[in-house]
């Protein structure tokens, strides 16, 4: 991810076909080692491939992908029509209150430390 990364942001400057010395310059200037196996695969599998052209096909595909989860619980019914005064009238539960934690007496070890 860190080569891509890499690759992108020089797209971005303005190289349209990074090598695998600029891929390092970028990652060594922040203090990151590359890869040469993973650098030698990104760099061939991206040769001769225009990356807006891979964003915009990789995005295609991906609104494809079913996202998102079972969605919300649903809401709560509405009031009918005679239980809006009944609602106003009742007041809320009282909230107890919140038990205060025991001091340690083992003074902040644990069993396991």
């Amino acid at each position: 991810m860190k080569h891509l990364a890499a690759y992108l942001l020089l797209g971005i400057g303005g190289n349209t076909s990074p090598s695998a010395d600029d891929i390092k310059g970028v990652l060594s200037s922040v203090g990151i080692d590359a890869d040469d196996e993973r650098l030698d695969k990104l760099i061939s599998e991206l040769e001769g491939k225009d990356i807006q052209e891979l964003i915009a096909e990789g995005s295609t595909k991906l609104a494809s992908v079913p996202s998102g989860g079972g969605g919300g619980g649903g809401g709560a019914a509405a009031p009918t029509a005679g239980g809006g005064a009944a609602a106003a009238e009742e007041k809320p539960p009282e909230k107890e209150p919140e038990k205060e934690e025991e001091s340690d007496e083992d003074m902040g070890f644990g069993l396991f430390d």
